[in-house]
């Protein structure tokens, strides 16, 4: 497809941005506010005891558990990363770190009484997982092996950065990456266009991202790529040209992210300072949502179809299974590291940003957690209903399991009737699930299911039309 004919399709779906903000449903100013990943959002956590945080909680009947690390380190700060992190550290600080590390995965099995993990599956991310020594990656990688149990793991993902798998050192990184069991690598690339790589403060040009991407592919490697669109000087000519550069690469998995420029977490990007003084160089609200139809049109032509939410593939078994698990099935997931979140089926734990109070806790042999939810009946039914509903689909004999109530016999159910009249959700005896335009609008429409006090955005920010989410939610 051309752009022209990209365009009849992208102007259609401006035109339903429209309609979603006349009826409530979307922000008035068009901003995009992220969800339908964490229920409530991470902000709304509050501080937890201790003693609290793990009562009453048993591991899964299987055993089976999926495992986050996050690794703290970067070469460089983008400018989009809403994440705290240290730039250029040295060997040292990252030994300490992969120190704690260790210490904390001991306190956790302690916590849960259990002698290893039994691995499902592993995302290994950041920062930067490989911003590490290919030593001090080996190191990190046998302490993790050697506290799981990999006899089950169906997936071990990792998280890299185009300049760390190129090279000498990038290929002796991959090949201890293989040797551990790592099947599937995310790079993120984030764009194809030099200046715009260079605006993001991004620490790789496109030559170097198409190396890196053959280096994964070549050595086997599951490859997934991440790309960013709404960015400051991108305009919907210049993401058709991206676009027509993205499907001649054909890897297993793309990812798109629309830019976000409010923090969804404690630390904000310099990406919302950048705005407000150069607010001209943002593409408006209209042509991010061009260029995100844009996406599903072309990608269609050459066989990648979206089979997780914002994940094009073309196989289902492509997709992230880290992902698909917490989001979709609602598997019990617990993280290392800073700032790392631990989804538990009835609760959410969430370690602190900071990395003195990090260490202060490891040395003390508690877990980091500073923040953390225990949900009631009425957040467990918005839970197990928004994250599948946004990500995927809601099986209703799941949201049973999970919830203890039939979905039709909880206060939710009304909502999802009235976005049946909008042709945002569709239903049949075994599913619920978002149509194609609901699907375009997933983050709005699952917003629609959040309590009150946890939505993100003040009633004035919402027209008050009948999909108001104060109104759906009162």
């Amino acid at each position: 497809m051309n752009l022209k004919e990209l365009l009849i399709s992208a102007n259609k779906r401006v035109d339903d941005f429209h309609e979603m903000q006349r009826l409530g449903a979307h922000t008035n100013t068009g901003e995009f506010i992220p969800a339908g990943v964490h229920y409530p959002p991470i902000t709304k956590y509050p501080e937890i005891k201790y003693e609290e945080m793990f009562k009453g909680y048993t591991v899964p009947e299987d055993g089976l558990m999926d495992v986050y690390v996050h690794i703290p380190y970067c070469s460089k700060r983008c400018i989009f990363c809403h994440y705290p992190s240290i730039y250029n550290g040295s060997d040292s600080e990252k030994d300490k770190y992969l120190d704690a590390i260790e210490k904390e995965i001991d306190i956790y099995l302690r916590t849960l009484n259990i002698d290893k993990i039994k691995l499902r599956v592993a995302l290994i991310g950041g920062g930067t997982p490989t911003d590490l020594s290919p030593k001090q990656l080996e190191r990190f990688l046998k302490i993790l092996t050697k506290k799981c149990d990999l006899s089950n793991v169906r997936q071990f993902n990792y998280d890299v950065s185009p300049s760390s798998i190129i090279g000498a050192e990038g290929i002796e990184r991959l090949k201890i990456l293989k040797t551990f069991g790592v099947d599937r690598l995310t790079i993120g690339v984030q764009s194809m266009d030099d200046n715009i790589l260079s605006h993001m403060n991004r620490n790789h040009t496109k030559k170097e991202a198409l190396e890196a991407i053959s280096n994964s592919m070549k050595m086997g490697f599951q490859t997934n790529i991440e790309f960013i669109y709404g960015y400051p000087g991108q305009t919907v000519e210049s993401w058709y040209e991206e676009l027509k550069q993205i499907v001649k690469i054909d890897v297993h998995e793309l990812q798109f992210y629309r830019l976000k420029v409010d923090a969804y977490g404690d630390q904000q990007g310099t990406i919302k300072k950048h705005i407000f003084l150069h607010p001209d160089e943002c593409p408006i609200a209209e042509d991010t949502m061009r260029m995100k139809q844009m996406v599903f049109d072309y990608l269609r032509e050459f066989g990648y179809e979206e089979n997780l939410r914002r994940v094009f593939t073309k196989k289902k078994s492509y997709i992230s299974l880290y992902a698909f698990n917490q989001c979709c099935m609602l598997y019990d997931q617990i993280a290392f590291g800073l700032t790392g979140f631990s989804s538990l089926r009835d609760r959410f734990v969430l370690n602190t940003q900071h990395f003195d109070e990090y260490y202060k806790r490891i040395s003390e042999g508690r877990l980091p957690f500073n923040r953390g939810y225990v949900r009631d009946k009425e957040a467990q039914q918005r839970w197990a209903l928004i994250l599948p509903l946004k990500n995927y689909f809601i099986r209703k004999n799941h949201y049973k399991k999970v919830t203890g109530f039939n979905i039709s016999e909880t206060k939710l159910y009304p909502i999802i009737n009235k976005l049946k009249e909008y042709d945002l959700i569709e239903e049949d005896e075994k599913t619920i699930r978002l149509t194609s335009k609901g699907a375009f609008f997933s983050d709005e429409v699952v917003g629609l299911f959040y309590d009150t006090r946890f939505i993100p955005k003040e009633r004035k920010y919402f027209n008050e039309g009948p999909l108001n989410p104060y109104s759906l939610n009162e």
